[in-house]
């Protein structure tokens, strides 16, 4: 069996996302943790305003949605832009890699939508063994 290190060596990658050190592993955090992921999907529809896109995230806070666009704008992942308006206007929209890496995403999310109906059983029969309320 080969290390992590040997294997992203034979490979010739520049990144190893299982490595603590490396860079990638905050970007795969930020593109899959719950809000990351959800904003994506939701930016995957269309340029949307903050409050158009915390509506349609349905649960995420101001402050969490916030700092989640913050880290995928940092990512370069979602584009920023504000008008010189009264009020502001801020839109946001998924830059040419954002919505590469959001097409991906949706992928995943259809799949997991379209299985809803196996994973539900599977937790039923998980619950009735293990006695869970």
């Amino acid at each position: 069996m080969t290390t992590t290190q040997e294997r992203t060596e034979e490979q010739n990658l520049p990144y190893d996302v299982f490595s603590k050190a490396c860079p990638s592993r905050g970007t795969l955090e930020h593109v899959t943790g719950r809000w990351g992921a959800l904003t994506l999907g939701a930016l995957h529809e269309g340029s949307l305003r903050f409050n158009e896109l915390r509506r349609r995230v349905d649960g995420v806070s101001e402050k969490m949605l916030s700092q989640t666009l913050h880290a995928l704008e940092r990512d370069g992942l979602v584009h920023r832009e504000a008008q010189p308006t009264n009020p502001p206007r801020v839109d946001y929209e998924l830059t040419p890699l954002g919505r590469d890496v959001a097409g991906r995403l949706i992928t995943l999310i259809q799949f997991v939508e379209g299985r809803m109906d196996d994973v539900l059983e599977a937790r039923q029969r998980y619950d009735e063994t293990r006695g869970a309320l």
